[in-house]
C-alpha cells in the first residue's frame, strides 16, 4: 500500500448521479477520509453524444447535497485528449501497441463465424507483428485503429478487495483497440492513464467493471505504473429484487431530497448497503469515517428497502434542528404556493409534528393547513360536525375566547367542555381537529391549540358554527 492513500470518483456524464453511483462516491470518499488521503473527482466524459453539462452538474448537485466534497477535480477526460495520444505514441514506439487496418465489416464477419463454429467471437491478431510474421500490405486510405498488444501466456491476477483472489488468463482476452481511426482513445485507455497520471492507489468501484481490470491491469503494467488495489463493490438490487440501474429503480439522488429525506439518512443509509460495523444501524458521518474500512463490505449484492430507509430518516428527523426543518418546510410550502405567516410560528409547529413524521414532505403537508384558507372535507364534517358536537363546540369556543392562551387552561377548558355536555374528550376533540385541520388526527390537542394562536383557533370555529 502506497503511504498516501487515493481514492477517486469517476463517474459518466450520460445521466443523474443514481443511488448506486452515490454508495460508490460515499465509499470511495470515506476510505480516502479514513486515511487521511485524497478524494479525487474525474469525469469520464468521453461518449460526446450522450455526455451533457447538464448532467455533469446533476452529478455535482449530488454530491454536495450528500456533502461529499472532493479534493481535488474535477478532471474532464476530453480536456486531457493530448495526454492520452501521447501516451499512444509512447506504446507504439515502445512495441506495446500496433496500427490495425481491420475494418468494421471485416470483424464482423469474423466474429459471425466464430459463433458459427462455437468459438468465443474475437479479434484474430492478423494486424499483431510479431517474430518472423509478415504483415499486409497496409490498405490505401484506410485509417488504422490502435491496438495494446496484449500478453497472450500466463494470467492477470489480482487480490480485490471485495471480492478476494481473481485471476484471468491472457489467453482469454483479444487486443484491445485504444485508439480509434480518428485518433480519439477508448474508455479502458483512458481511464488507465488518468489512474496512472493521478496516482489512484484504490480503485472503488461497482463490479460491472470486473471484466475490464484485467485489461487495464496490463496497460498499466506496459506502462510501467504501479498497479492500485482494487475493491469491486457488488450490485444493489431494488425493492423488488432486481438489479438497481438507470433505466429500473435507480433514481436520482437528488430525487431523495425532493422526495423529502435528509443528506445525512441517506448517507447513513447508503453506507449500510454492502457494509457494516458489527450491528450499528444508526451512526453519524464522523463514526462512519473513523470506523469505515473495505474488510467488511460484503461481496453479495445489498437490497434497497425503502421502508428501512424511511425509517431511518424519521430518526434523523427527530433529531434534527427546528430551525432547519422549518426553513425547509417555508421553502416547500412556498414552491406550492402557501406562504408561511408570523404566526403561528412554524417553527413551534415544527416542534409538535417532526415525531410523527418519516418525511419532509408530510412534515410540509402536517403544516400547510395552519397557512392556508382551509375547508374541510364536506363529508368529514358530515361525519364528525354533529348537532351535539357543534353544541359542544360553542360552549368551548366561549371558554378559549377568555382563556389565557397556555397549554394547561386550554385543556382544562376542553374538559369543562367535556364535563358540562357530558361526552368524553374525544367527542370534542375530534370535531375541533376537523374543524381547525381539516383532518381528524393531530397531536395532542391542547398543544396544537396553543401552537396555532387564538385568533386561527377563533376564526376557524366561528366559519364551522356559522
Amino acid at each position: 500500500m502506497a503511504s498516501t492513500v487515493r481514492t477517486r470518483f469517476a463517474p459518466s456524464p450520460t445521466g443523474f448521479l443514481h443511488i448506486g453511483g452515490g454508495r460508490t462516491a460515499l465509499f470511495s470518499w470515506a476510505y480516502a477520509r479514513r486515511h487521511a488521503g485524497t478524494f479525487v473527482l474525474r469525469i469520464e466524459d468521453t461518449d460526446v453524444a450522450r455526455s451533457t453539462p447538464e448532467a455533469v452538474q446533476a452529478i455535482m448537485d449530488g454530491m454536495k447535497w450528500l456533502d461529499l466534497g472532493w479534493d481535488e477535480g474535477p478532471f474532464f477526460q476530453m480536456q486531457r485528449m493530448e495526454r492520452y495520444k501521447e501516451v499512444v505514441q509512447q506504446m507504439l514506439a515502445a512495441g506495446h501497441a500496433y496500427p490495425c487496418y481491420m475494418q468494421p465489416d471485416e470483424l464482423d464477419a469474423l466474429r459471425e463465424a466464430q459463433r458459427a463454429r462455437g468459438e468465443k467471437p474475437r479479434y484474430d491478431g492478423r494486424w499483431r507483428p510479431e517474430a518472423g510474421k509478415v504483415l499486409p500490405e497496409p490498405p490505401a486510405g484506410v485509417q488504422p485503429v490502435i491496438r495494446f498488444k496484449n500478453p497472450t501466456e500466463g494470467v492477470v491476477a489480482w487480490d480485490d478487495l471485495v471480492k478476494g483472489r481473481i485471476e484471468i488468463a491472457n489467453a482469454e482476452m483479444d487486443d484491445l483497440i485504444i485508439a480509434r481511426p480518428d485518433g480519439t482513445p477508448t474508455y479502458n485507455f483512458c481511464v488507465v492513464v488518468d489512474d496512472w497520471d493521478m496516482g489512484i492507489t484504490h480503485v472503488i468501484r461497482g463490479d460491472d467493471h470486473v471484466n475490464n481490470t484485467p485489461r487495464q491491469i496490463n496497460i498499466l503494467k506496459a506502462l510501467g505504473g504501479e498497479v492500485p488495489q482494487y475493491a469491486h463493490l457488488s450490485m444493489i438490487l431494488g425493492d423488488d429484487g432486481q438489479k438497481l440501474s438507470k433505466r429500473h429503480g435507480a433514481v436520482s439522488v437528488m430525487q431523495y431530497h425532493e422526495d423529502g429525506y435528509l443528506p445525512e439518512a441517506v448517507v447513513n443509509y447508503l453506507a449500510r448497503l454492502g457494509w457494516s460495523h458489527g450491528d450499528d444501524e444508526i451512526f453519524s458521518r464522523e463514526q462512519l469515517v473513523e470506523w469505515f474500512d473495505l474488510d467488511h463490505i460484503t461481496p453479495s449484492a445489498a437490497q434497497f428497502n425503502t421502508e428501512k430507509l424511511k425509517w431511518l430518516n424519521a430518526h434523523y428527523i427527530k433529531q434534527a434542528d427546528n430551525a432547519r426543518l422549518a426553513a425547509d418546510a417555508t421553502e416547500r410550502l412556498a414552491a406550492r404556493g402557501v406562504q408561511v405567516a408570523a404566526v403561528p410560528a412554524i417553527e413551534t409547529l415544527v416542534g409538535l409534528y417532526k415525531e410523527r413524521v418519516s418525511t419532509l414532505v408530510e412534515l410540509a403537508d402536517a403544516l400547510e393547513p395552519f397557512y392556508i384558507d382551509l375547508s374541510p372535507a364536506p363529508e368529514l364534517l358530515a361525519q364528525h360536525l354533529t348537532d351535539n358536537a357543534k353544541a359542544a363546540l360553542a360552549t368551548l369556543r366561549e371558554k378559549l375566547a377568555a382563556a389565557a392562551w397556555e397549554k394547561a387552561v386550554l385543556n382544562a377548558a376542553i374538559k369543562e367542555t367535556c364535563t358540562a355536555h357530558g361526552v368524553k374528550m374525544p367527542q370534542v376533540a375530534i370535531p375541533l381537529r376537523v374543524v381547525l385541520l381539516g383532518q381528524p388526527q393531530s397531536p395532542s390537542i391542547d398543544a396544537v391549540l396553543e401552537a396555532a394562536g387564538r385568533e386561527l383557533v377563533l376564526a376557524r370555529l366561528d366559519k364551522a358554527l356559522a
